[in-house]
């Protein structure tokens, strides 16, 4: 396989850690396959990052759909099979997205509660569209032996806040379907795993309510004084994506700089 044949998948391209990892994976080799859900005032930010990876020698085929959309998984696979044409496969795939509900479960109006079609629409998009993604990728020949798939976890699976509760179950959620792939897929030689980020200032985490008084808490409380940046994800995944590291899988990888011991 030549050095221009290396393809990686990221879901949630245009913003945060997918942006990072885009733009690190094509200093290292890889073209970018990219999918994002902007609207007119996001849309600069998707744009951006096609520009940096094509500035960088790549290409970058990049796909403005919901990605929690059965449809539209469909059409992207199969114009990512007709652009792979006879190489085929993925060499690994992100999954890097950030959208769900941050109400509270329990508020003094209803309104303002996380109600049923929140919660599912949360855990559907955040959590179970890694699972059907990758069961398609894997029934169109796009994930093979060697290929390698992440997810993006954080603390939240197993810490409260205040309006994360549905966020918190999908990000749970998260990490047990990522054990499970791994295990279903450990025969084909596919690994699957998931990064858990430290709190990282991206534009979801300004949506979460009182997001500055964590930032505040974890600058004050962090053993090197400083957040976890989309780079410092970025690097792992690059060093994680080398053929030789195959004997990993099912793993939740902390990224955060020992904040979690805090």
């Amino acid at each position: 396989m030549s050095h221009h044949d290396r393809w990686a998948l990221i879901l949630g391209a245009s913003s945060g850690f997918g942006a990072a990892c885009s733009r690190a994976l094509a200093d290292a080799g890889y073209n970018i396959f990219g999918v994002h859900f902007d609207l007119k005032t996001t849309l600069p930010r998707a744009k951006q990052v096609k520009e940096d990876i094509e500035a960088k020698g790549r290409k970058a085929v990049f796909f403005n759909k919901n990605v929690a959309d059965d449809r539209n998984r469909a059409e992207i696979i199969l114009k990512m099979h007709e652009q792979l044409k006879s190489r085929g496969s993925l060499d690994g795939v992100l999954h890097s997205v950030a959208f769900g509900n941050l109400k509270p479960f329990i508020a003094s109006n209803p309104e303002d509660a996380v109600d049923r079609k929140a919660m599912e629409m949360t855990i559907d998009v955040m959590a179970n569209s890694l699972v059907y993604w990758t069961q398609d990728l894997v029934r169109a020949g796009l994930l093979v032996r060697g290929s390698k798939v992440f997810s993006m976890t954080s603390s939240g699976s197993h810490r409260v806040i205040v309006g994360y509760g549905a966020v918190s179950a999908a990000k749970s959620a998260l990490e047990s379907h990522t054990r499970q792939l791994a295990l279903e897929l450990a025969p084909k030689g596919i690994s699957v795993n998931c990064f858990q980020a430290g709190v990282t200032d991206t534009p979801a985490f300004r949506m979460i309510p009182n997001h500055e008084k964590i930032k505040e808490h974890i600058l004050q409380l962090h053993p090197d004084g400083r957040m976890t940046q989309p780079e410092d994800v970025a690097r792992t995944l690059v060093a994680l994506m080398d053929s030789r590291v195959d004997w990993m899988t099912g793993t939740v990888i902390r990224v955060d700089g020992g904040e979690d011991n805090i």
